[in-house]
């Protein structure tokens, strides 16, 4: 197994309490999926830098988990397809 960061921005018309929930949804999918989490971090919501589809801000999300190459590939299109995500990106610390 891999160590990975997965960093997410959901939007920002959503409440605390709904980007938490999102975050637990993502989270039951990736154990499911044969991952394990092994940090979690939460950034409330931030300012981007320019605007991403007419929005200023969203809330940011990073995640520490360890998984097999192979099932990376599923946790980018899940996040792709899901609405509530701005924009997510998926790294190797240290790369």
């Amino acid at each position: 197994m891999r160590g990975y960061e997965i960093m997410t921005i959901h939007r920002p018309d959503l409440t605390e309490d709904d980007v938490e929930a999102k975050i637990t949804e993502l989270e039951s999918y990736l154990s499911d999926s044969g991952v394990t989490v092994t940090k979690r971090d939460l950034w409330g919501k931030r300012r981007f830098a320019y605007e991403i589809a007419h929005m200023s801000e969203g809330f940011y999300s990073v995640l520490s988990v360890q998984a097999e190459p192979g099932a990376v590939d599923s946790i980018d299109r899940m996040l792709t397809l899901t609405d509530e995500v701005v924009r997510h990106k998926i790294v190797r610390p240290g790369e």
